[in-house]
């Protein structure tokens, strides 16, 4: 009976794990670039046509190799990143395991033309399909470069799976992109056909070389961070940007130098985001972490896109907390205006009314040579029935107030604008708060603090208050109950479609409570089943200070302006809301003087 087991010949076994390194032209460059990294270059050129399907080619100036060294480099676990077991505990190269060479030369025409540093000539390999077709001398420039022609030509069930040429180029521009920011000292040029599609030259660090990329860049803020040996470095979206939250973008993380995706990592990153709004985001990160190479096994995927930490909670918890500090220092969105200068002064169309102070409440506001103004003054800052202004904005006696700060400046607030946004201002500008999320902002974190002390206190409906529902904000009601309670709410099934409530929390008004059992029910429906406690909590705690807080067109007197920015410069996030609503836009200083033709 003939053996049923036989050994693969080197051929089929380097295409087998091509099959797992190489599985586009993307691949290839990766594995390519790694090399020259490894080599100490710091420059590299990158050049695709096809997509890379018909050539990739990759030059450095890294330290190159000798003869020996250039032939051996073909076969299979040959590397010079590792020279033991003991070696695999803390590798510091991209490479280590030998194979990307032989794999990808099984699966194109591979030429490798390399001269070392301070040698006389350079060397250069041909081979075909995993074959060596021919060496030789050859002139070339220290460093190394590798041609690759006509991949997967030998394995054409690999090659129809490629995507169109466009898509893999941008898939090649993807990844060069990628290494390029975790590499700023190293210069990077990508050539695609004819069309030069990155140029990169060396960066003194990460905020410029995130410039060269992703040109200027103001809703990012910066993350630095040391714990316990774990250092981490980096920008993340802020957690508001121009009329929205942080926006959906690319999410860049390396460890030790390395792009990989980790699920503890992008769990930290939610998690450190979600402190600050319940609203789901995959925000834009370029991440950096630094860990001891002993406490990170990089030998965990084929493609090395996976690591495995020693210690998963520690890293969580050390990301987590530098990318909530970074948040937390976020600047409030900048304004810039966008203004026809050739445009007239003043406007035929009447200014839309709004609900003002009374005269005698502007009283004694003094104007800025120490003058008092009363409400008959007939000057420009008057607040006669004449002027334009009176229909905007309400103005605040300066003398009623204290100044307070969002952040670390100090906010004086002068009235309101159509009773909806606090003006305020400061040494550095001009503030505008829109009253209702900034009030929904405090009150939600006021909540989420006294839930660590305990329960919520609440009050009791004389009259039960029975409120119709669909089945299935019936059942999210009822599955949510604890969490319900915690909050102050007392709801119950009632039968039929109805539920009826008993207790609501204490700093909802009544008049808003059907509304806001209504809006829970249905955002505890889009709740996934498997939703944790405190998720739940966190979004009963978001829906009921939105229907608490102040609303537009509320008309608040000048210690309430006060309370509010004052209370606003406690919270630990002043710049969202709860549900990811910007609180504060700023017209800075510079652009005001900008604009004015004092810069």
């Amino acid at each position: 009976m003939p053996n049923r087991i036989s050994v693969l010949s080197e051929d089929i076994a380097n295409k087998i794990a091509a099959g797992e390194v190489v599985e586009r032209p993307a691949a290839v460059v990766k594995e390519l670039i790694e090399n020259a990294l490894d080599a100490e270059c710091t420059r590299i050129t990158v050049e695709a046509k096809s997509g890379g399907k018909q050539l990739i080619r990759i030059t450095d100036n890294g330290y190159g190799m000798e003869r020996e060294d250039a032939v051996l480099a073909f076969n299979r676990h040959a590397t010079s990143k590792i020279h033991g077991i003991d070696d695999l505990s803390h590798i510091g190269t991209f490479g280590f395991r030998g194979e990307a060479l032989p794999s990808i030369a099984s699966v194109s025409h591979f030429l490798l033309r390399t001269r070392a540093r301070g040698a006389s000539r350079g060397f250069e390999v041909r081979v075909s399909g995993g074959a060596t077709v021919s060496t030789r001398e050859v002139g070339a420039s220290e460093g190394t470069t590798i041609e690759v022609t006509d991949l997967f030509y030998n394995v054409p069930a690999r090659r129809k799976f490629l995507k169109s040429d466009g898509a893999e180029t941008t898939q090649i521009s993807r990844l060069v992109t990628q290494l390029a920011l975790a590499h700023a000292g190293v210069g990077f040029s990508l050539v695609s056909g004819s069309r030069r599609l990155l140029q990169c030259p060396p960066a003194a660090g990460l905020a410029d070389r995130l410039f060269q990329l992703y040109k200027g860049r103001d809703d990012l803020v910066e993350v630095h961070k040391e714990a316990a040996g774990i250092r981490v470095a980096g920008f993340v979206a802020a957690l508001a940007g121009a009329g929205e939250g942080p926006r959906r973008g690319p999410q860049n993380i390396f460890v030790n130098g390395r792009a990989i995706k980790d699920r503890t990592i992008a769990h930290a990153v939610v998690h450190a985001y979600s402190t600050a709004t319940i609203k789901e985001r995959s925000p834009e990160v370029h991440l950096f972490l630094d860990v001891p190479p002993d406490r990170v096994d990089v030998n965990v995927h084929p493609t090395k896109a996976e690591v495995r930490f020693l210690e998963q909670s520690l890293v969580h918890e050390v990301l987590r907390r530098a990318i909530g500090e970074a948040l937390e220092r976020g600047r409030p969105p900048e304004i810039h205006l966008d203004i026809d200068t050739d445009a007239p002064l003043a406007s035929t169309r009447s200014p839309p009314s709004a609900t003002l102070l009374q005269p005698e409440e502007v009283a004694g506001v003094r104007g800025g040579d120490g003058a008092v103004l009363d409400s008959n003054s007939p000057g420009p800052v008057g607040l006669s029935g004449k002027h334009p202004l009176r229909d905007l904005v309400r103005e605040v006696r300066p003398n009623a107030v204290e100044a307070v700060s969002v952040g670390e400046r100090p906010l004086l607030p002068l009235g309101q604008f159509r009773d909806t946004f606090i003006i305020a201002i400061d040494d550095e500008g001009i503030a505008i708060i829109d009253q209702h999320v900034a009030h929904e902002r405090i009150l939600f974190e006021q909540v989420m603090e006294r839930l660590t002390q305990g329960d919520l206190e609440r009050q009791l409906l004389l009259t039960p208050m029975i409120v119709d529902l669909a089945a299935a904000e019936r059942q999210a009601v009822a599955a949510h109950e604890a969490a319900l309670d915690r909050l102050g709410f007392d709801i119950e099934q009632f039968g039929g479609e109805s539920v009826r409530v008993s207790a609501v929390p204490a700093l909802l008004s009544l008049a808003a409570c059907e509304t806001t059992v209504r809006s829970l029910a249905q955002d505890l429906d889009g709740l996934d089943q498997g939703s944790a406690v405190s998720e739940a909590l966190r979004q009963i705690a978001a829906t009921t200070a939105c229907h608490a807080a102040v609303k537009a067109h509320d008309r608040l007197t000048p210690e309430k302006m006060t309370y509010l920015l004052d209370e606003l410069r406690r919270t630990s996030h002043s710049s969202v809301c709860p549900h990811g609503r910007p609180v504060v836009l700023r017209l800075s200083r510079r652009e005001i003087e900008r604009r004015f033709g004092r810069i």
